[in-house]
């Protein structure tokens, strides 16, 4: 893949730039993973190793919770960041689990040479934290439309910002994402 047209040099450039030279030194710090579709990358349990980049494919955050029902946190589709925070940052067993939903290509970095890397090369150390604090304003947003909004405003949220998810995702899954029964996402999706 060409250097200046890698997705994830492409990212890091929004916010910072980066000579031939320093990207190298930030590929080197990642790990090239490929996953199946179905594949579970990370068990509800289990250390999260990994925060992965996904390059290509479609994967999601989820829970189950006691009654064995899935609740859908994230998705993550190409040019996002998953893992479990939490369990990435802390080093604790993860609370939630991620699976492909699609075949995946992903570079997956460690914490360990993410701080490896911010101490080489600052610049990373913004671009970091630039994306954690745009991840932590996105959570934000997503509580307080489920807290105030209804289950359309919902539904059109999603849609702005997972352009071309409904093409990808089963409707059970939407409307898990969602917090609504497959009816009501029926019914969301058939107004214009």
């Amino acid at each position: 893949m060409e250097s200046n047209t890698h997705p994830l040099r492409i990212q890091i450039e929004e916010l910072v730039q980066l000579t031939d030279k320093e990207f190298a030194l930030v590929l080197e710090h990642f790990q090239q993973k490929r996953f199946k579709k179905h594949q579970i990358v990370l068990h509800e349990g289990d250390h999260a190793p990994f925060d992965f980049f996904i390059v290509k494919g479609l994967m999601k955050v989820s829970r189950i919770d006691l009654d064995g029902k899935e609740h859908i946190l994230q998705f993550g589709m190409e040019n996002w960041w998953v893992t479990d925070s939490e369990a990435f940052h802390h080093k604790t067993p993860s609370t939630l689990m991620v699976d492909c939903l699609e075949d995946t290509l992903a570079l997956a970095i460690t914490i360990e040479n993410k701080d490896k890397l911010c101490l080489e090369l600052p610049k990373m150390q913004y671009f970091f934290l630039k994306k954690a604090t745009n991840g932590y304003i996105a959570l934000q947003k997503r509580i307080l439309c489920f807290l105030s909004s209804d289950a359309n405003d919902r539904y059109h949220n999603l849609l702005s910002i997972y352009p071309g998810l409904i093409q990808r995702v089963p409707k059970a899954m939407i409307a898990s994402y969602l917090g609504v029964t497959r009816e009501t996402l029926s019914r969301l999706s058939g107004k214009k």
